[in-house]
């Protein structure tokens, strides 16, 4: 049985590896009575430049799913290559290494660091990667999202919204070949939520990036190229 609904495809050619390839994974996690399993011997294939849309019912595995493609959940069986890379090889410095490479995240609360401007937030991956040009590349990241003129504000001045666009270009400006998005119109009303998925689209076909969100909207998954549905742990055979 088909496990997916498809869309008309928008990979780019020239794209990097992005290629996300889980084979039967499996996810417990310690709770006082007794291991839970979270993910059950999960498989998914998702192609460089694809965007797929992860949805399902609460507790199903979503959020989980994406941490362990992030390499920030540890499985007890199956394998997990992300973008040629076997996550399995790698320690935690160089899983660390491997995020920063390859590796966007866009959460639904932001995650910015409060004492830092607009511009400084962006500039942090940069310069961890190395970059000597951190600075000049996160202004034109925010410039890219709209918010050239806010470089200078701290999150507490930004609305839900441009904070939002703040993490987009944080999450992009390192060159991820991968965008991992937790529900990132969670916290923002409809009209603001709709903006920023039509920019987060945008900027994901114009770099060939790999998007893979997870949303409780079944119709903002539909704009993604198919739909996977996880229930109890695993990928349902067709999504509803």
């Amino acid at each position: 049985m088909d496990q997916t609904v498809r869309h008309k495809s928008t990979i780019s050619p020239t794209a990097r590896d992005g290629s996300i390839a889980l084979g039967g994974v499996e996810v417990r996690l310690p709770s006082l009575a007794g291991e839970v399993e979270i993910l059950r011997g999960l498989d998914l294939q998702i192609e460089t430049g694809e965007a797929v849309g992860i949805v399902g019912p609460s507790g199903s595995g979503k959020t989980t799913l994406l941490m362990v493609i992030a390499g920030l959940e540890a499985t007890v069986g199956g394998t997990v290559n992300i973008a040629g890379q076997n996550l399995a090889q790698l320690d935690e410095d160089g899983l660390a290494v491997f995020r920063r490479d390859h590796v966007g995240i866009v959460f639904q609360g932001f995650h910015l660091i409060a004492t830092m401007t607009a511009m400084e937030n962006v500039a942090v991956p940069l310069e961890f990667k190395g970059d000597g040009d951190a600075f000049a590349r996160a202004r034109s990241e925010l410039e890219r999202v709209g918010l050239g003129h806010r470089l200078e504000h701290y999150p507490g001045q930004l609305s839900g919204g441009e904070q939002q666009r703040v993490a987009i270009a944080r999450a992009l400006a390192a060159g991820a070949t991968i965008i991992l998005a937790d529900e990132p119109t969670g916290n923002l009303d409809y009209e603001t939520g709709a903006g920023i998925m039509d920019l987060l689209f945008n900027l994901q076909r114009e770099a060939g990036t790999t998007l893979v969100l997870v949303t409780h909207d079944r119709d903002l998954a539909g704009r993604c190229n198919r739909i996977v549905e996880i229930r109890d742990g695993r990928v349902a055979d067709r999504a509803t």
